[in-house]
Order: C-alpha cells, then structure tokens, then sequence
C-alpha cells in the first residue's frame, strides 16, 4: 500500500532502540543508509553506495538498464560492503514510474471519494487502471492554494475539494518486492523518491521551495509549499549527458571524460580550458532554461516566488554548478545536507556535508521506516 499520509507524520518520537535501512536504486547507483532510533534521536550507524555500471559492463557513473537480478546482486553486496546488520527498510520508486498530480473533485464524504478517485484518475492515466496503483491525501482547506496542477483559484469554492493523486505502475512495485525478496529484505513500503527527498531536505516554512535533482540521465525539479508537492517536472537530461558531450568533442574514453568533468567543472580557469567549459555549458543551458521556465509558470499562475533552491543528486558536485544556478534563477541556492538531520560522529562532518547531496532519497526513506515503528 502506497501511504503518502505517512509523509506528515513527526519524524522523531518514540524511543525504539532498532535499526533500519533507506535504499535508493536509480539508474547508475544504488545507495543505503541505516540509521538507529535512541532516545528519540535517529543515529547514523553506517551508509554506503555501488555503482551500478560495472555490473552493465559500462563505466562508473554511467546509467544502467539492469535486470532485476543483477539489481538484486547489487543491493546485497552494497549492504554487505557497508557492514548493515539489519533487513529492515524501505526502498525508493523512480519519479518516472509514477504520475502525481492535483485533481478538484466535489466535495463528499470519505467513502463517496474512495469510489470517484479511481474513475476520475482514468482521466490522467495513460494505461488501464488495474495497471498502477492509486493512493491521495485530500489537501486540508487551508492548505489549498494554487498550484501548477490548478487553476489560480485563491480561494477554492466551498462545495469542491482539492486532492493529491499519486500513481504507481505495478511493474515498479513488482520489481522492489522481487529485489527485496531475492535480497532478503524486510520491506514494509515503497515510496516515489520525491516524498523521501521531501523529508530530508526541506526548511520548516510555508515559503515555497525547490528541489533540484541532477541525476545521471535526468534532472527532476519539485517545487513545494507548507510541506505539500506543487509542481513536478523532469528533465530528459543530467550529468552523464556533459560526460558523453566531453567524451566526443575532446575525442577520448567516456571514462577520461568523466575524470576531466569533476576536475574542471564549469569554472573557466585556463585558455584550455575553454572548450571543456563550452561543451559542458551547452548541456546545463538546457536543463536551466527548463528549470527557469518552471519556475516562471509557477510565479504566474501562484504570485508567489520560490523562497529557496536545494541541489540534491551525484550530479550537483560538479565544481560551479551551485553558483551558476543562483546566477541563472536570483534565488539562494544550497546543496542538500539531509546527514543534518541525523545525528552522527563530529569526525565525519566534512565527508557527509560533501555526500549529502547523494543520500537525499536514502535518508529519507530511512527516516520513514523509522517513524512507521513508533
């Protein structure tokens, strides 16, 4: 059962003294994090990532198409390498195995819009609904401000209600419990990837804020407001895109190119330099153009200005990127530190500040599996 309620919870309370374990799958990495409850903290106990590549027979960073064995083969020697010691999680559901939208619906009571949901979801679904899985959250009357899945409607009419759709197809849900089960895992949900970073990156507020996630093959874009998802788009390009583009211009191995990527950035030093930068600006023009035009459709049909940017994602390490995005949209921009919301030894600051990024879904999901406990 898809529960996005479950987002709202507390996440800290209670005092169970129990490990548990968020795994991230995307296309070119699998990532884990196991944290503990103790005396209502959530501890770190140890973390950890694979990439998937080499198990394709591509190179380190490259996006995969695995089947679910070898993504089940992956998963167990990640654990195995990072010395988890429990079965116990949750695990991620790509954002492009799912569709979440607003819909407006009158307003009945809960077993009426049980029954409506699955047929007014026919109306965005593009395959028959015994294909995916349906869950919503009725958005609370004052929470129901514009969006871009609405009408600029400031004040909805009294006799209509606003609802969040979510859609899974069953195939993704189908391939988690098969990669569980071949992993041995205890797995009590699976949860769209957007609603984990949701969880660990987010400023308490009711400003609206954006989530940019640069991943290998795409860039997702979330802009949320008082804790709800407004608007989601995704990017059919990321950071493998400027690694392909350098391997060709430059004329060497995708793997060099990978190497000149995160050594150089898009911080013009040298007159060498210059084509390596070029090449990798033609990539981040587009997907910034497109992060710009979100951003300036929500702007109009809401009046409202994003408060905040966050860079979550492998991709948004690369050198200059931070700053060209604050550069690109006049909004503060910072890179995800979602380790800040568990505690951890003092030591290990530097290196989780420069991971946190990564570990955005994975911690999130961690941090669920951990409030279902209470």
């Amino acid at each position: 059962m898809i529960n996005i309620s479950d987002f709202f919870k507390n996440t800290f309370g209670g005092d169970q003294n129990k490990s548990v374990l968020g795994i991230d799958i995307g296309p070119s990495s699998v990532k884990i994090v196991q944290l503990k409850r103790k005396s209502g903290r959530a501890i770190l106990e140890t973390y950890g990532e694979l990439s998937l590549g080499p198990y394709a027979g591509m190179e380190i960073g490259r996006a995969t198409n695995l089947t679910t064995d070898k993504i089940a083969q992956a998963v167990v020697d990640v654990l195995r390498e990072s010395n988890t010691t429990t079965n116990k999680c949750g695990i991620s559901i790509p954002m492009g195995s799912s569709l979440v939208s607003f819909i407006k619906l009158p307003k009945v009571d809960d077993r009426e819009l049980a029954q409506m949901i699955p047929l007014e979801a026919r109306k965005y679904i593009p395959v028959p609904i015994s294909e995916v899985s349906l869950d919503y959250l009725v958005i609370p009357r004052n929470e129901s401000i514009a969006s871009e899945y609405q009408n600029s409607e400031e004040k909805p009419a009294e006799n209509t209600i606003d609802v969040l759709l979510v859609v899974i197809h069953n195939d993704a849900l189908e391939k988690n419990k098969e990669i569980t089960r071949t992993a041995k895992l205890d797995t009590t949900f699976s949860e769209i990837e957007i609603f984990s970073s949701m969880r660990s990156v987010l400023e308490p507020g009711t400003a609206p804020q954006m989530i940019i996630d640069f991943g290998s093959n795409s860039t997702k874009v979330y802009i949320i407001e008082r804790g709800i998802l407004r608007t989601s788009h995704m990017v059919s390009r990321g950071s493998q895109d400027i690694t392909l583009a350098l391997s060709k211009s430059l004329g060497v191995s995708v793997e060099e190119a990978e190497k000149i990527k995160r050594e150089n950035g898009i911080l013009t030093k040298t007159a060498s330099q210059s084509n390596i930068n070029e090449v990798t600006s033609l990539t981040l023009d587009y997907i910034f153009s497109e992060i710009g035009r979100v951003l300036l459709n929500y702007q109009k049909k809401t009046g409202r200005n994003v408060s905040k940017i966050f860079l979550t994602g492998g991709g948004v390490l690369l050198k200059g990127l931070k700053e060209k995005a604050e550069s690109s949209f006049s909004v503060p921009v910072s890179l995800a530190d979602p380790f800040s919301k568990v505690e951890y030894p003092a030591f290990l600051e530097a290196v989780l500040k420069q991971a946190g990024p990564s570990f955005a879904v994975a911690i999130g999901l961690a941090l669920r599996r951990l409030q279902d406990m209470d």
